[in-house]
């Protein structure tokens, strides 16, 4: 029979191989990192910003051209994380999911007037018929006409609210801070259609209500100020604003009542809700936005319904928009150190890293520990597929815990030294709280639960 440490190595070995069932190594991710010698001097390297740098160098995203990135697999994990919260809170206000084309009929944009109203940052495009189109920046013209070529619509079948979440484009002079700013970015927009203006009221107090829930299971402060409704046109426009410094918004915030606007939008300095006589004034990355639209997109495209008496009357409309590629961005930017990426725990690609053994060290006797914890953890469903084992057993335990609070894991269990103890201890480190436990191997489970619960 083989020694245990052998059988150890041997165990680990077959499950790099995948003869076990499945499980998430890190010798498999496509993780392509930017290894940057530490003599060397960025050029420019103050236009980059802090997260733009860390999920470049880290093997989160990659760039594609300027203003364009590759989203590989850890912000997709991420990103589809961040979807899935934004699906179960849209289906709580009766939002339906749809996808629209991303090419508009130009004929839609310049009905509206929006085609020269944007100017230069439209893509615009023509087919070999010479027919214009608009790479869409967003879908208001798309969408209200989808609404607009169903014959009697009734008062009944409102109020209607879709959504979907789909790559927009922006023509962007100056692409810059990565995810933050680009040509291309994913966005999530839903448009809603009532039938009176107090029923588009009450829609946009549900929408707001569902946003400020998405932001607080994000676990990221964010503040929500008025704003000016701009090119979007409408009566009611606010912001929903992340605070970081390099945010290119400008927002002033009352310190007595807790009112915010962009500096944009106000006349002065006085605070409007309470009439405090000074308001701060800090920058904040803009992550999603609300506009109470009126008839100014239904009344062009004729969007309209049947009302109760038969008569035929033009929708009411909002328009609601949350930049999920910006906001992956904003949350690192917010949370990260300048060297180590640090997620909010509802949006990291992976919620737990376990770093078994070194092989050939006295440790690896304990090695199968860590195909052990990964299983139990993966039957808890807080846990399940969002776990990840740095198999990499050729390097210590020091440079892959090292690599792993790089990378921003918030939970990493090490099986190190105490896991030799009679009665075995893991040490866990919470990267968000900079927090290092030694647990015993039974109350593992309840304890990272409890850190997923006061995250």
């Amino acid at each position: 029979m083989l020694p245990a440490r052998h059988r150890s190595m041997v165990l680990m070995k077959k499950i790099t191989r995948g003869t076990h069932r499945k499980v998430n190594y890190v010798s498999k991710l496509f993780q392509p990192q930017n290894v940057v010698p530490k003599d060397n001097k960025v050029k420019n390297e103050d236009c980059l910003s802090k997260s733009q740098k860390l999920m470049l160098d880290l093997g989160v995203i990659r760039q594609a051209s300027a203003g364009a990135f590759h989203m590989l697999p850890l912000s997709e994990r991420s990103l589809q994380k961040l979807i899935s919260i934004v699906d179960d809170e849209m289906s709580k206000i009766d939002a339906q999911k749809l996808m629209l084309p991303l090419l508009t009929p130009g004929e839609l944009w310049k009905t509206t007037g929006r085609w020269e109203d944007v100017g230069e940052e439209l893509f615009t495009l023509k087919d070999r018929h010479d027919k214009e189109f608009v790479l869409s920046p967003t879908h208001e013209e798309a969408v209200t006409d989808l609404i607009a070529s169903v014959p009697q619509l009734s008062y009944r079948q409102f109020p209607l609210r879709l959504y979907q979440v789909s790559n927009k484009f922006r023509d962007e002079m100056r692409p810059r801070f990565g995810l933050l700013r680009g040509k291309e970015f994913i966005m999530k927009d839903l448009y809603t259609f009532d039938v009176s203006q107090e029923a588009a009221s009450e829609t946009y107090k549900a929408v707001s209500e569902a946003y400020e829930n998405i932001f607080r299971r994000i676990g990221i402060r964010y503040l929500r100020v008025s704003a000016a409704a701009g090119i979007m046109g409408g009566s009611i426009s606010h912001e929903y604003h992340f605070l970081a410094t390099t945010g290119e918004t400008q927002l002033l915030t009352c310190e007595s009542c807790g009112y915010g606007t962009s500096a944009e939008n106000s006349v002065t300095h006085d605070c409007p809700a309470c009439g405090h006589s000074f308001l701060q004034c800090r920058p904040g990355i803009e992550v999603g936005h609300t506009f109470l639209l009126g008839t100014k997109y239904s009344l062009p495209l004729k969007a309209k319904f049947t009302t109760a008496t038969g008569k035929s009357d033009f929708l009411q409309m909002g328009s609601y928009g949350l930049g999920m590629t910006r906001i992956l961005a904003a949350s690192v930017e917010v949370l990260s150190l300048p060297d180590q990426i640090r997620w909010p725990i509802a949006l990291a690609p992976y919620t737990v890293c376990i770093i078994p053994p070194k092989e050939g060290s006295k440790e690896s006797a304990v090695a199968h520990l860590a195909e052990e914890l990964y299983h139990k953890l993966n039957s808890v469903d807080c846990f399940r597929d969002d776990l990840i084992i740095d198999n990499r057993c050729n390097m210590t335990i020091g440079k892959r815990l090292f690599e792993a609070q790089k990378v921003g894991y918030p939970l990493i269990v090490v099986i190190g030294r105490k896991a030799l103890q009679p009665t075995p201890e893991l040490e866990v480190y919470h990267t968000l709280m900079d927090k290092e436990t030694s647990i015993n191997k039974t109350d593992m489970i309840p304890y990272l639960k409890e850190c997923l619960l006061n995250k």
